[in-house]
């Protein structure tokens, strides 16, 4: 197993008044040419926007984009007709494929929005795009692994174009979960929503992401009450 520790305080942070966002990888005006991607994940930012506030009409294309809402609601328009209210507890996919445009703005006027957003390069290039979105049940990730994200669109969860498999785990303290990996070569990329966990020794607290390559399964064990978010992702596209 070979690991690389991410600290919280190891990313970049952008504040923009109406917009605070923590940066894993180099994105926006945060560049280290060491943390550009872990295989096919490219951006995962950790963001809150004030209420009322966000992101006006703007191209994507040839990528997966994955939204986790954590507090609030973001209001969501697009130019594939899409329009409606991502609230906390949803997940969204968009796959951007051969262009799209779209805009997010938080639909609370008076209520700061949370939220993981990321980006996954596809394994299909100018793919029509597509939207989905998905209210997950909290209960489900109960000391287990809830699957969120993976290829298939006939398993739990959304679907997006690459072998990759997300999943969210809420662990009582002193309770350990086995992942097995789902494809041989993968890596792993865990992040440490709330609480603290240990992998192989290595002590993970919140907002801390690990990288993990070269295992077939791993164990994480939470040190206190934790909630954390497992991206099984290939190494190459």
């Amino acid at each position: 197993m070979n690991t690389t520790l991410h600290t919280s305080e190891s990313r970049g942070h952008a504040e923009r008044g109406w917009l605070t966002s923590w940066h894993t990888f180099s994105f926006a005006d945060y560049h280290d040419p060491a943390r550009v991607h872990f295989g096919v994940l490219r951006v995962l930012n950790d963001d809150i926007i004030a209420g009322g506030m966000g992101f006006p009409t703007h191209p994507h294309d040839n990528m997966e984009i994955i939204t986790i809402v954590r507090k609030g609601a973001l209001a969501h328009k697009d130019s594939m007709g899409n329009e409606g209210i991502i609230e906390a507890g949803d997940i969204q996919v968009m796959s951007a494929g051969s262009g799209v445009r779209h805009s997010e703005f938080n639909a609370l006027p008076d209520t700061a929005a949370e939220l993981f957003q990321i980006w996954v390069f596809p394994n299909k290039k100018n793919v029509e795009p597509r939207y989905e979105q998905l209210k997950l049940e909290p209960g489900a990730r109960d000391n287990k692994f809830q699957q969120i994200i993976s290829p298939n669109a006939d398993t739990e969860g959304l679907w997006i174009h690459q072998d990759a498999w997300f999943h969210l785990a809420k662990i009582d303290g002193g309770t350990s979960l086995q992942y097995d990996l789902k494809k041989p070569g993968n890596g792993v990329y865990l992040l440490v929503i709330e609480g603290a966990v240990s992998v192989s020794g290595q002590k993970l607290n919140r907002r801390d992401g690990l990288e993990i390559e070269d295992v077939e399964s791993i164990e994480i064990t939470a040190d206190e009450n934790a909630e954390v978010l497992l991206m099984e992702v290939p190494m190459r596209g």
